[in-house]
């Protein structure tokens, strides 16, 4: 039996660069860094001809691939010290200065995409079937197909202080603001996790504490809403791009008849997630589903979880699934990867941070001593192993879409949630584990269709001009109503103020990548189900290659079928759809 007393809830830091912000370690490392792609950047501009010697070309991706790799490592660190405090200054300024790098690193890609793009196709021919690249052909003709669309260098150069800062500006408005619930200050982060908290009276109180700050506030994020989409429609504007999912899609290496068979499939199975929300809302005394009740636990059974218990649960499982997650997730505990104690100041989000050039990964979130943190700590652990996965691969192809990303993290989901369906030795209990799996179905084929909806409606209202916060509201009520279906009372119109990621500038639309994630995830977990023992090293391999092919090639070569066809999506909502009938019946059976 593992002891908890190994588990501690703060991470290790220093041992990626010793000093915090005000490490001497990274100023050294930024300074190595940015001179590198000052040098790199003056070549590739003095050079005015096209690429065709491969030695050449495969001299200026090894280049890339290290800076690349450095700048993740010192971004990695900034944001990691500003999830702990988002007022660390020091943080705030590398975090600013790994943005200004990122904007040269783009700038040094756009400039050999469009030297590329200028290559004679048998030349081009010729440098992709030479032996010295070919770790690099896949981005190579990625980068060549991409040139048509890469800004000018002056937009580029204005992204820094432009369109990341308004990100980053949210926040840091988000990680000042401070809520009140039963006479004590809460961060943002502390305040939402109470949505699971078993007191229905705590639940509303922070929910409408909640709504009070976003009211309150509204009229700033607003502002940063718009000028992030201003500021995005105006780039693609430029290069042609009247589409605002074509940079989406492209970014997650997806086809549109993909997506449109995926939400096809999802509109047409509304209905047995609404038959879930409509008998959970009766158990609760409502006629309909009240947002701020949707996390509501549905016993204290799993309620009172030490995150040294959560982690011992974590580590079993993994290595039940096989020898490599339970080794990865000994270490990660045990070395100081995991930040998670509940304590004020810190920021809402959880995340996962990749340091690729030790290899290692660290992941962040307010552990609220609930089944639900377990299941969010997990999920980052998900992110975590799959950067384990790809520790092997070229620095190039590490670059994963968000699609596949979240693969990983709820195929780590699944993990846990099956193991503990397993054990349930009562009707309680099963209905306690159906209840957390059927609140992530609803999240991903209802709550994140809204999500979708109301910003494809948002970015074509916004082309017309400012959008005002009132406004918003509208356009959030009407998307979860569609969303929803009409199942939810008090729909949460400010959704798009706590929403981080209608922030994130690196990734626009990142709504559907979660839902493609989820599906996938179960149709693989359920083959490996199927197959038993020895499938780990199979999912490893998808992983590995989750950087270096599309979406499309990399399902058909490891699961053998076609997601651009809408049978793939129906199995897997099949399953979700016997999980909510057997909510339903054992619900009311009781």
């Amino acid at each position: 039996m593992l002891t908890h007393t190994k588990y501690k809830p703060v991470w290790n830091l220093d041992s990626i660069f010793n000093g915090g912000s005000a490490s001497p370690e990274l100023y050294e490392h930024m300074k190595q860094t940015e001179g590198r792609v000052l040098n790199l950047v003056e070549t590739l501009e003095e050079r005015t001809t096209p690429i065709s010697d491969p030695d050449q070309l495969t001299g200026f991706l090894d280049q890339l691939r290290e800076i690349k790799m450095s700048i993740s490592q010192a971004r990695s660190y900034a944001i990691c010290l500003l999830s702990e405090n988002p007022k660390d200054q020091g943080a705030q300024f590398y975090r600013g200065e790994t943005t200004v790098l990122q904007s040269k690193y783009d700038s040094i890609t756009s400039i050999l995409k469009k030297k590329l793009a200028h290559t004679e196709e048998s030349e081009w021919k010729s440098l992709l079937a030479s032996e010295e690249l070919k770790e690099y052909r896949f981005i190579l003709q990625e980068w060549r197909d991409e040139a048509d669309r890469e800004p000018a260098q002056e937009v580029s150069d204005l992204m820094a202080d432009g369109y990341h800062a308004w990100g980053e500006l949210y926040q840091t408005l988000m990680s000042s603001i401070k809520v009140q619930v039963k006479g004590q200050d809460f961060s943002i982060g502390q305040a939402i996790n109470l949505r699971s908290h078993h007191d229905a009276s705590v639940r509303k109180e922070s929910h409408e504490a909640l709504v009070g700050k976003w009211t309150e506030h509204e009229g700033q994020f607003a502002q940063i809403l718009n000028h992030l989409a201003g500021f995005r429609l105006n780039m693609y504007k430029s290069v042609g791009i009247e589409d605002v999912l074509h940079i989406p899609l492209a970014q997650n290496r997806m086809k549109e008849k993909t997506l449109n068979a995926m939400f096809s499939v999802m509109e047409r199975y509304k209905e047995p997630f609404s038959d879930y929300l409509n008998v959970k809302a009766r158990m609760n005394g409502d006629a309909k589903m009240k947002s701020y009740h949707f996390w509501s636990p549905m016993n204290h059974h799993h309620q009172g979880i030490e995150y040294g218990e959560a982690a011992a649960l974590i580590e079993e499982q993994f290595r039940t699934f096989g020898p490599e997650m339970g080794r990865f997730a000994e270490k990660a505990f045990r070395e100081g990867w995991v930040e998670a104690e509940n304590r004020p100041g810190k920021s809402a989000v959880p995340i996962c941070a990749g340091f690729p050039l030790t290899g290692e990964s660290r992941v962040f979130l307010t552990f609220p001593g609930t089944f639900k943190g377990v299941l969010t700590l997990v999920h980052e652990l998900g992110h975590a192993f799959h950067n384990h996965a790809m520790k092997s691969v070229n620095g190039m192809n590490k670059a994963y879409p968000m699609s596949l990303a979240e693969t990983a993290s709820t195929f780590a989901e699944m993990i846990i949630l099956e193991a503990a369906m397993e054990k349930a030795e009562s009707d309680e209990e099963k209905l306690f584990i159906l209840d957390e799996k059927l609140k992530r179905s609803v999240m991903n084929f209802m709550n994140l269709h809204a999500r979708f909806i109301f910003e494809k409606d948002f970015h074509e209202e916004r082309k017309k001009g400012f959008v005002p916060a009132a406004r918003l509201n509208e356009l959030m009520e009407s998307a979860m109503e569609k969303g929803y279906a009409g199942s939810l009372d008090e729909v949460p119109v400010h959704s798009w103020v706590w929403t981080p990621h209608f922030y994130k500038t690196e990734s626009p639309f990142y709504n559907f990548p979660y839902t493609f994630g989820y599906l996938l995830a179960l149709n693989f977990f359920a083959r490996a189900k199927g197959t038993g023992k020895g499938f780990e090293e199979h999912y490893m391999a998808l992983l590995r290659d989750s950087g270096s092919v599309s979406a499309e090639d990399l399902v058909m070569k490891h699961l053998g079928e076609d997601i651009t066809e809408e049978a793939f999506w129906e199995k897997g909502m099949e399953l979700f759809i016997e999980d909510s009938e057997e909510f339903v019946r054992l619900a009311t059976s009781r």
